[in-house]
């Protein structure tokens, strides 16, 4: 799978584009990252490639085809989206819930079939969640919920994986995990683009980057050349130091250090 985003210029009128001539790549075995500040557009950009607004501009094309042609239920086959701080209205069971991530290939009405179950058991058993299949969605931890709609997203089959901000509100620990799973996702083979607040989850992930700034040009690219200390300051008016330090794996590992020294002052 290629996803190919080509001078995409998005937003709600012609006239007044949220973003413009974003352009970014991404493949099976990839991350890419999707950084900036409040309000700049990264719902917009997500909102876009998942079909719900037609590009103002540019073209998203999924190994070639171009997917803003697509019926809805096409692109919700290939494309699976992971809300952030998802709620639900009742009490479903854990199961249920990702069995409803197989509704873009069955329909709304049709009862699961045995390999409906039997992909959803495997999504739960890659979560590390099949323990909870029987407790209710809305009793579960923060965390395990992240998880339980990371499973929904794969009972599906997609292709590719949106993921809007997976680890806000989550502590520590949690976010934690939920990257290590998603880079899981990653070595198996999915290709993922996932919003973030955090720039050093792209260095952690080993991700490529996308950084949107306001009334400034769209940056993306590897992430260690995307995530520098001016472009960071540039996007979001503080001062962030990038150090380096050796891991416990033997890897040098890229950290994101914020300076609180005189940011209020920087730009009065």
């Amino acid at each position: 799978m290629r996803l190919q985003v080509g001078s995409l210029s998005c937003g709600y009128s012609e006239e007044k584009p949220v973003l413009e001539r974003v352009s970014f790549t991404v493949k099976d075995h990839e991350i890419c990252c999707i950084l900036g500040p409040n309000g700049v557009g990264k719902t917009t950009l997500f909102k876009t490639l998942l079909g719900s607004l037609p590009p103002l501009a540019g073209e998203i094309r999924m190994d070639g085809e171009d997917i803003s042609r697509w019926s809805g239920r096409r692109t919700a086959q290939a494309i699976a989206y992971v809300a952030q701080n998802h709620v639900p209205p009742f009490p479903y069971l854990v199961e249920d819930v990702v069995l409803l991530g197989r509704v873009a290939s069955t329909g709304y009405f049709r009862q699961p079939s045995a390999r409906d179950r039997e992909l959803a058991e495997a999504a739960m058993e890659d979560m590390g969640i099949l323990h909870l299949r029987e407790r209710a969605y809305t009793d579960v931890s923060g965390g395990e919920r992240q998880l339980v709609m990371l499973a929904k997203a794969l009972a599906g089959e997609p292709r590719l994986l949106l993921l809007d901000e997976p680890t806000a509100s989550l502590d520590y620990g949690n976010q934690i995990r939920v990257l290590e799973k998603i880079c899981a996702l990653r070595d198996r083979g999915y290709a993922a683009v996932m919003t973030t607040h955090l720039p050093e989850h792209a260095f952690l992930c080993d991700a490529g980057a996308v950084l949107l700034q306001k009334n400034a040009p769209v940056l993306s690219g590897p992430a260690a050349e995307v995530i520098t200390e001016k472009n960071l300051y540039d996007a979001y008016g503080v001062r962030i130091s990038i150090v380096e330090h050796l891991g416990p794996d033997g890897r040098m590992q890229r950290l994101c250090a914020p300076v609180l020294n005189g940011n209020s002052e920087d730009r009065q």
